[in-house]
């Protein structure tokens, strides 16, 4: 094995990585990337890029549809699906091209093409290549999260990853999450002329949101024809010739297409992060506010984390990771309160704190002013 000695070694080439290996580079430290599949990670592949391409087809569907609004005359689309794939996947495409291993190459930057493993807390397993740092970088994201449903296991279905290799318009499509994901894909495949059942086993759409927004985007999805289903907690999934049978709260929904889309969990299988000494659970690599995991010179970014997933948080979290890992006076990187957007029709944005944490730090705060009295610790104001 060839043993290679850097600045700063990354794992993960996403959203994170990719923004932390650039800013090395432009701080000419000696930076290599260590990727197991492809540059670019989720946005670039199967979240932002691909889902916004399909939403923007979806909602010309929708308003050739609805043209008399505005005084033009309607037209019933015939959509092929397929032919809508070439187009979103032309726009990923154009997207990656300024991600490439040559265009980072030529920005001083290092590519590994190999599954990642730490063999001790200062060296790195990259394929045939032993790496040493300096630094470690970790950004390894996240995945679908799969939930434990009888008979799933033995029945097709697609996560938002698999969705983008459809060519043909599912007849009848049937979604489970009523999250971010969820919401925007229902929608979308409706307006372009699937059958779409959401199936959500909270009481609302979008949990993170407010009750006002969920309650107007159901109102919404409704209106576009997406069947809804709250409450409804699937128990079940079986196959039936050429139809998939759920079972969802005592209902029996059926579809030709089945899209689970309940969450994701951070990519931390294989890693070797004993040998490392990286501490870590269920939800994520544990670090600091400044992004340092237990070991001094390892740093954690993005969705492996566990925390806010979303792609800006990302990228800004990997340009922290290298600002405090290469300079002085480190400083937070893990923000209480993180802006994003729901990019249905209408769009859903959140930024601050939503009236029920509001009220529930409110309560958190009287309570410490009755235990400590109003001349208490931080002059009767209580803390956050």
């Amino acid at each position: 094995m060839v043993r290679q000695d850097y600045d700063l070694v990354i794992i993960g080439g996403g959203s994170a990585g990719l923004t932390a290996a650039k800013f090395a580079a432009q701080l000419g430290r000696r930076v290599a990337i260590v990727e197991k599949n492809r540059l670019g990670g989720d946005c670039t592949w199967t979240g932002c890029v691909p889902s916004k391409a399909l939403l923007r087809a979806a909602k010309v569907a929708h308003d050739m549809r609805q043209a008399d609004r505005y005084g033009l005359p309607s037209s019933q689309p015939l959509v092929n699906l397929e032919s809508v794939m070439r187009q979103v996947h032309s726009v990923i495409d154009e997207i990656y091209q300024e991600e490439t291993p040559e265009k980072l190459a030529a920005a001083g930057i290092d590519v590994i093409f190999a599954p990642a493993e730490f063999l001790d807390t200062h060296t790195l397993r990259a394929g045939e290549t032993q790496l040493q740092a300096r630094r470690f970088l970790i950004t390894t994201g996240a995945r679908p999260w799969i939930p434990p449903i009888e008979g799933l296991d033995t029945v097709d279905y697609l996560t938002y990853e698999s969705i983008w290799d459809l060519k043909t318009l599912p007849r009848r499509l049937i979604v489970i999450g009523g999250g971010p994901i969820g919401c925007e894909l229902a929608q979308a495949f409706c307006r372009l002329g699937s059958q779409v059942t959401l199936v959500e086993g909270a009481s609302r759409l979008l949990l993170n949101d407010e009750p006002e927004a969920s309650d107007l985007l159901a109102r919404r999805l409704g209106q576009d024809g997406v069947n809804l289903r709250l409450d409804a907690l699937v128990e079940s999934v079986r196959q039936e010739g050429d139809e998939l049978a759920i079972a969802a709260s005592g209902q029996e929904l059926r579809g030709d297409q089945l899209l689970v889309c309940v969450g994701r969990r951070p990519q931390l299988a294989e890693l070797g992060l004993e040998r490392a000494g990286v501490e870590y659970g269920r939800l994520g690599i544990e670090v600091n506010p400044q992004l340092r995991t237990s070991q001094k010179h390892i740093y954690a970014a993005g969705d492996c984390v566990g925390d806010y997933q979303f792609t800006h948080y990302a990228g800004w979290q990997g340009f922290m990771a290298v600002r405090n890992a290469f300079f002085p006076g480190s400083q937070k990187a893990v923000l209480d309160l993180v802006p994003w957007t729901t990019f249905t029709d209408t769009e859903v944005a959140h930024t601050g704190l939503s009236e029920s944490q509001a009220r529930e730090i409110r309560r958190w705060r009287s309570g410490r002013q009755l235990a400590h009295g109003a001349g208490g610790p931080g002059g009767g104001r209580g803390g956050y």
